[in-house]
């Protein structure tokens, strides 16, 4: 498809998921909306450098909605969990279906997670389980994009609290669980992807990762790449649950005893150059 003349809306766009969305359908041409809170902030200007449209709009209030939705082609749709609250992520993700559903827009891409369409008692996994259920009933034009990890929690301490990946992570999911990992680069580009080949994609549910290794593997990779061993900061599991909630401690055990197999040559069927672990270590030395 020709972008050209074709407006994006990019739901959250200064949030890590969004910001790599907005930079990519930028790359390829698109107009592109970002909706965020905060327009004037620091994320905000980097945007508006990659000639991003930034508007001030609230996923809870449906008139910034509805005329933030005004002409958009089609929309990325993405929310964060509320640590203890699953009902505004549900209810914030029904109101942009809703909205773009109203606007006519002729593609709805949603940035979920999880491994299945089965509920899990996992809330951020459940929650965008209902959120998906519902744009479907609404008969916008869906394609869902599913990523497990991100590699960026390997070296990014502002996730969470800096013992996460390193420490608390082993100890619930163990050292040598199987992670499918994606970096968020990637998921930008496969979401512009998706976008460009609305004939292929609209209708799709995509799991996706390029590479599948587990902590004890991504730690000697790390090693190997940056010839020293990742940082940890030991936290008790009852003080990280104080910082995050219990549902992404949750998530860590529920792995430890549901394996996720996941083919990475799924993800590089759409973007052959995605990153393993490796090389996006390398990229980021």
């Amino acid at each position: 498809m020709n972008p050209e003349g074709k407006m994006i809306v990019v739901v959250g766009a200064t949030g890590r998921q969004s910001q790599q969305v907005s930079r990519q359908l930028r790359q390829q041409g698109w107009h592109v909306r970002g909706l965020t809170r905060n327009p004037t902030s620091q994320k905000g200007a980097a945007l508006k450098q990659l000639g991003v449209e930034l508007v001030q709009a609230n996923t809870e209030d449906m008139a910034s909605l509805h005329s933030a939705l005004q002409n958009a082609y089609g929309v990325y749709n993405m929310q964060p969990p509320v640590s203890g609250k699953i009902e505004i992520e549900i209810r914030q993700g029904k109101n942009v279906a809703e909205a773009a559903h109203q606007a006519g827009v002729q593609h709805l891409v949603y940035g979920s997670a999880g491994p299945s369409h089965t509920k899990t008692g996992i809330e951020q996994w459940d929650a965008k389980i209902e959120i998906t259920e519902a744009m479907k009933a609404l008969g916008v034009p869906l394609t869902t994009l599913r990523p497990m990890a991100f590699m960026e929690l390997m070296t990014d301490p502002t996730y969470y609290p800096q013992s996460s990946t390193w420490y608390t992570m082993p100890k619930l999911a163990g050292w040598d669980t199987k992670i499918p990992w994606l970096s968020l680069q990637d998921l930008g580009v496969i979401a512009a992807k998706v976008f460009a080949h609305p004939e292929i994609y609209v209708g799709q549910d995509l799991r996706l990762a390029s590479d599948v290794q587990s902590l004890a593997e991504s730690r000697r990779i790390y090693q190997e790449v940056r010839e020293r061993a990742p940082s940890t900061l030991p936290m008790p599991t009852f003080l990280f649950e104080k910082f995050v909630g219990k549902d992404i401690p949750n998530m860590w055990r529920w792995l430890a005893s549901h394996p996720v197999n996941l083919d990475p040559s799924l993800t590089r069927q759409i973007h052959p150059e995605a990153m393993t672990v490796r090389t996006w270590l390398q990229s980021q030395s």
